[in-house]
Formats: C-alpha cells, sequence, structure tokens
C-alpha cells in the first residue's frame, strides 16, 4: 500500500479505536445489556468502519490507480477499472 506514515498512522489509530468499540461491544453482550443500546454501538461501529473506509479508498484512488491509468499501459488502465467496480459494488451491498 502506497501511503505516506502520518496517514498511516491515522489509520491505525482510527483501527486500534475501532477494535475498542469491537471489545466493548462483545462486554456488552457478556454484560446482558439492553438490545437497543448495543446496537446503537454496532451502528457508532459500522460508521467508524465506513469512514476509515472512505479515507483509504481516497488514497487508493490518489495513489495505485492514479499510477495506473498514467501508465499508459492500457491493459493495467483496465484490470484498475474492473478493481474500481468491484470495489465500489462491494461497498455499496
Amino acid at each position: 500500500m502506497q501511503m505516506d506514515d502520518d496517514k498511516r498512522e491515522a489509520i491505525l489509530q482510527r483501527l486500534r479505536r475501532i477494535e475498542g468499540q469491537v471489545r466493548g461491544l462483545q462486554r456488552m453482550v457478556e454484560d446482558d445489556r439492553y438490545c437497543g443500546d448495543i446496537l446503537n454501538q454496532i451502528s457508532s461501529v459500522q460508521k467508524s468502519l465506513r469512514a476509515t473506509g472512505k479515507v483509504i479508498t481516497r488514497n487508493h484512488l490518489e495513489t495505485c490507480v492514479t499510477d495506473a491509468l498514467r501508465s499508459g499501459d492500457t491493459d493495467a488502465a483496465e484490470r484498475t477499472y474492473d478493481e474500481i467496480m468491484d470495489l465500489l459494488y462491494k461497498q455499496i451491498q
């Protein structure tokens, strides 16, 4: 993954925070907490994951995708278009 160190560290911090949220969810289930509270926390985790995915997607477009398209290699460009379409449709589903 082509990413500067500051951006990588920011993403890792986000993921560690999400990991903590998931551990909190586990404790909530173990403690037999109210379902609505658990669902709210799940929603929060999903939102955090989406935001992290958005940052990584932007980086991918700015680096790997841009490099492939600027290379002049039509096969690489075609593979990149296919990859982006697959990634976008996975996120929608």
